[in-house]
């Protein structure tokens, strides 16, 4: 779909969405997005064409969440420039603490130069196992330089198999373990997001 805005083809704009019987639309990624990314360097507005896209989509849908993987690549910026809203998720480790610096600079630039409206909406802690003193420390750490600076959920996500699980089976938390530690943490997030705005 990149690929035809950035070519300025036409095509149907439902092309790629799955319709999930738990009530959600889906467009899924695939492998085709390595070369996109290669693809967009150098090109003018290159950044724009995720927005582009969504523009087309918005009205119809109540929320479109972009999910990017911890880079800051094309795909990323992309993802910065359509986005209303950010949600910075943390796992509660020391390299992904590392990035967040970065990846707030990267932010900021967005902000100044590309998309004036993008607001963080906050951190989010995840696969947090308060078992160990690591996932303490950087809790710790992540309140202690950010915690006056920017929002952060009170709510964290756990580390949990039943995760893994349910992605294996294509199925959300919440119908895979509905009542587990995992999908009780996602139901409170999405309470906090919707009180937030």
């Amino acid at each position: 779909i990149m690929e035809w805005v950035l070519n300025e083809e036409e095509f149907d704009l439902t092309a790629g969405i799955l319709h999930h019987k738990e009530g959600v639309d889906l467009l899924p990624g695939n492998k085709e997005l390595t070369g996109v990314e290669t693809s967009l360097i150098g090109i003018m507005s290159s950044e724009t064409v995720l927005k582009e896209y969504i523009e087309m989509i918005r009205d119809s849908y109540d929320y479109i969440l972009v999910d990017c993987s911890p880079n800051l690549g094309q795909l990323t910026l992309n993802a910065l420039v359509a986005a209303d809203e950010v949600i910075i998720p943390v796992q509660a480790a020391y390299l992904p603490l590392k990035g967040l610096e970065q990846l707030l600079i990267t932010i900021s630039r967005v902000k100044r130069k590309m998309n004036q409206n993008l607001q963080i909406l906050g951190i989010l802690i995840t696969m947090v196992d308060y078992r160990t003193v690591n996932a303490n420390e950087i809790t710790e750490v992540l309140y202690q330089h950010y915690g006056d600076k920017l929002h952060i959920f009170e709510q964290t996500i756990p580390m949990s198999v039943k995760a893994a699980e349910a992605a294996a089976e294509g199925v959300s938390i919440f119908t895979h373990d509905g009542k587990g530690k995992v999908a009780l943490a996602y139901g409170t997030i999405t309470e906090e997001v919707a009180d937030y705005e």
